[in-house]
């Protein structure tokens, strides 16, 4: 049985891919939900658009946000988390290639809880992301989000 939701927002399908085979790899039990956008990020949180038959009661626990995205930006991720009643707890990281200090910071400042370099080499990368996973999921204490589902 797989455990809390992870949802990965990264529009590269190679990259949600790399993500995906990664924590598999270093035995995340945990489900990885991949969506290309905040537009598409937000429905799933809502069970709205393409995600409207998911069970609404299976909020995401963790949320990985890359900050380049083609039709959006990470940080605009992040804000509208942190702007939505039912998100704004969630503990979100952000997953990227980007060393600029700017992007850390700007990061933080728009709601981020954390900020992982994507590594190049695959083991140190499935490591990265099984300590995220493991500190945010299993470690951490989060509160309870509660659905009311009309």
């Amino acid at each position: 049985m797989l455990g809390k939701i992870i949802l990965l927002v990264e529009d590269n399908p190679d990259h949600q891919d790399l993500v995906q085979r990664a924590l598999r790899k270093e035995g995340v039990p945990h489900l990885c939900v991949a969506v290309k956008d905040v537009e598409e990020a937000m429905d799933f949180v809502h069970a709205k658009g393409a995600w409207e038959e998911r069970d609404r009661k299976l909020t995401p626990a963790l949320v990985l946000v890359d900050l380049k995205l083609a039709r959006s930006h990470g940080h605009e991720v992040l804000r509208a988390l942190r702007k939505d009643p039912l998100t704004k707890h969630i503990p979100a990281v952000v997953l990227t290639s980007s060393v600029e200090e700017r992007d850390v910071a700007a990061s933080y400042e728009a709601g981020a809880n954390g900020y992982v370099r994507k590594e190049i080499d695959f083991d140190e990368f499935g490591r990265s992301l099984r300590s995220v996973a493991n500190y945010w999921l299993d470690v951490n204490v989060a509160p309870e989000v509660i659905l009311n589902v009309n």
